[in-house]
C-alpha cells in the first residue's frame, strides 16, 4: 500500500503538465535549466522551482550545472507514462470491458494488451454488427465455434454462405434465441438441423455476450442492455484465445443439442 507521501508526490507530478514535460525531457537527455526553459515553454523561474521540487524528491540531481534523472526518477517517469497508457486504453476499451463485465463474462484484463476494436457509434450504429457479419462470411473452409445472444437475418445469411463455402460451425444460443429463430427464421432453423456442417447447442441459461473463434483468431462481441452489438474485439493473443475456448466449452457442455430440444418440444406439444 502506498504511503501518504507517495500519494502526495503522485499528486505533485500529475498536478502540472509542465512538471511532467520537464521530467520527460530530462529522462531523454540531461539538460541545463536554460535548455529546459526552451524545451517546455516555461519561464526560468518556473523551471527552477520544479527542479528544486524534483531534487527534494531525489528524482533528479545537479552535476556541473546539468540536471540528470536518477534511477528512481526514471522509474517514476516510466510508471507515469504506463499510467497514461492504461488511461488511454481504458478510454478506448471502456465500453467493451464494461458491457462484458455486466454480462458476467470474466474477460481477462491482460487480454486488452493487444487487439483491434470495432465499435458502434452515433454515426455508424451498425459498425459492430457489420463487422461480425463480415467475419462470419470470411470463414470459408474454417472450423468455427461461436456463441450468440441474438439471431438476425444478417447472421443467418452470413452463416449460410460460410456453410456453402465449406465451413464447419458449432454454435451456442439460448432458449430465447431459439424461440425467435423458430418463429421468424424457419428455413435457417431447418438448415441448422439438417446441415452436417452445422452443430447447434441450446443453453438453458441466458447468454449476454458473443464469441467467435476460427483459425488463430478470437473475437469477442459485447452487447448493450437491449442486446444490440456494440463492440467487436479481435485478437490473436493466447490469453484471449484460451479464455474464449474455455468459455465456449463450458457453455456447450452445459447446453443441449438443438435436435434434442426440438424433439422434446414436439413431444410436449402432442
Amino acid at each position: 500500500m502506498a504511503s501518504d507521501s507517495g500519494h502526495d508526490d503522485a499528486r505533485y507530478l500529475a498536478g502540472s503538465p509542465v512538471r511532467i514535460a520537464i521530467l520527460r525531457a530530462l529522462d531523454r537527455n540531461p539538460r541545463r535549466p536554460a535548455s529546459l526553459t526552451d524545451a517546455v515553454d516555461a519561464t526560468r523561474t518556473t523551471v527552477q522551482r520544479i527542479l528544486a521540487g524534483f531534487r527534494e524528491r531525489r528524482w533528479v540531481v545537479k552535476r556541473d550545472g546539468v540536471y540528470h534523472v536518477t534511477p528512481t526518477g526514471e522509474r517514476v517517469h516510466a510508471a507515469y507514462e504506463d499510467l497514461l497508457s492504461e488511461i488511454d486504453r481504458s478510454d478506448r476499451y471502456g465500453r467493451f470491458a464494461a458491457d462484458l463485465q455486466r454480462a458476467g463474462a470474466a474477460f481477462p484484463a491482460a487480454g486488452l494488451e493487444t487487439g483491434d476494436l470495432t465499435a458502434a457509434t452515433d454515426r455508424d450504429p451498425l459498425a459492430a454488427l457489420d463487422r461480425v457479419v463480415e467475419l462470419i462470411r470470411d470463414t470459408c473452409g474454417s472450423d468455427v465455434r461461436a456463441v450468440s445472444p441474438i439471431v438476425t437475418t444478417q447472421y443467418n445469411e452470413a452463416a449460410g454462405a460460410a456453410l456453402d463455402a465449406g465451413a464447419e460451425i458449432e454454435l451456442v444460443i439460448d432458449r430465447e434465441v431459439l424461440e425467435t429463430s423458430i418463429a421468424e427464421f424457419g428455413p435457417a432453423t431447418d438448415r441448422a438441423l439438417s446441415d452436417e456442417g452445422a452443430t447447434v447447442y441450446v443453453s438453458a441459461e441466458p447468454i449476454e455476450y458473443g464469441l467467435f473463434r476460427y483459425d488463430d483468431v478470437a473475437c469477442v462481441v459485447a452487447y448493450d442492455e437491449r442486446n444490440n452489438p456494440r463492440c467487436v474485439f479481435e485478437t490473436t493473443d493466447e490469453t484471449v484465445i484460451e479464455w474464449a475456448d474455455e468459455r465456449f466449452e463450458s457453455l456447450a457442455s452445459a447446453a443441449t443439442p438443438l435436435s434434442a430440444v426440438i424433439r422434446e418440444s414436439s413431444v410436449s406439444q402432442e
